[in-house]
């Protein structure tokens, strides 16, 4: 009697979350599908009212005057080159990193490990200035390493990589040793293997954070040429909302989304796996 009990409570308790849950994605869904909505209207139409669910009357308008400036497929390259080296310097110093606090012992390591995870601590507007001066005494600024540099030592990074490591057996390590494998040959062959997952899962995020960084680059480049496409679309918005319309800004907004959101719909299995993962460990 008790058990069945429980199993309604439990089935019930499910239910409310699985509806709680519905709810909320509802909500978040609901300003993304009026953008989205807009950017397909044409402008005489939303400058009599932005209201409505459906694209009626149906334009593609907004995106095509958007294609047409010569300066977006310039921001697009500029965005994939740094994104893509940003996330490549992160998985390698992150990785490597990782396998030293978790594998080697070397002198201060618990102190640097510790200062390491303070850094999670520190809001990244809280060096901009002396980051900023840096960069400018090196006379960096408008360049992509004065992009990427900067972001390629990430705490959390680091972290996430360490509590793979550490829950990998070490007999794997021990076996390859007794066949004389380096500690190198180990790393390589044996643990970066195992930490896909982790690496993937690292690898996305870090992919949509560069692609969304719209601080950074604004402080950072200055001239047009060097844009990321964030800092683009928003330096020319205010134009756009005067001359073209509503709809265009929408449309660059959405412009500027849709390659994180196919990433994201082609890897969420990763993410969600890695994700499980990490919280399992």
């Amino acid at each position: 009697m008790a058990s069945a009990r429980n199993r309604g409570l439990r089935r019930a308790t499910d239910l409310l979350i699985l509806g709680a849950t519905i709810v909320f994605a509802v909500l978040w869904l609901v300003p993304v599908i009026w953008v989205v909505t807009m950017s397909l209207k044409p402008n005489d139409e939303l400058m009599r009212s932005t209201a409505g669910f459906l694209p009626i009357p149906f334009t593609l308008d907004n995106y095509i005057g958007l294609l047409k400036l010569e300066t977006v497929p310039r921001w697009l390259m500029h965005s994939l080159i740094v994104s893509v080296t940003m996330t490549f310097l992160v998985l390698v110093v992150s990785s490597m990193a990782g396998y030293a606090f978790a594998r080697l012992d070397f002198p201060l390591k618990k102190t640097l490990f510790m200062l390491m995870v303070a850094g999670l601590m520190v809001p990244e507007q809280a060096v901009f200035i002396p980051l900023h001066t840096m960069i400018s005494g090196w006379g960096l600024h408008n360049t992509q390493f004065a992009l990427v540099m900067p972001r390629i030592a990430v705490p959390i990074g680091v972290f996430l990589m360490t509590q793979f490591f550490r829950s990998v057996p070490k007999e794997l390590e021990e076996a390859a040793a007794i066949d004389h494998a380096s500690r190198l040959t180990i790393f390589l062959k044996i643990m970066l293997p195992l930490s896909v997952p982790a690496l993937t899962t690292l690898g996305l995020f870090t992919f949509i954070f560069a692609w969304n960084d719209f601080l950074w680059p604004l402080v950072s480049a200055t001239k047009a040429d060097m844009y990321t496409v964030t800092v683009g679309l928003a330096s020319i918005q205010g134009n756009f909302a005067f001359s073209e319309g509503v709809g265009a800004v929408m449309a660059s907004a959405v412009f500027a989304s849709l390659p994180i959101v196919l990433l994201f719909l082609i890897f969420q299995r990763f993410i969600v796996a890695g994700v499980a993962m990490s919280a399992g460990k």
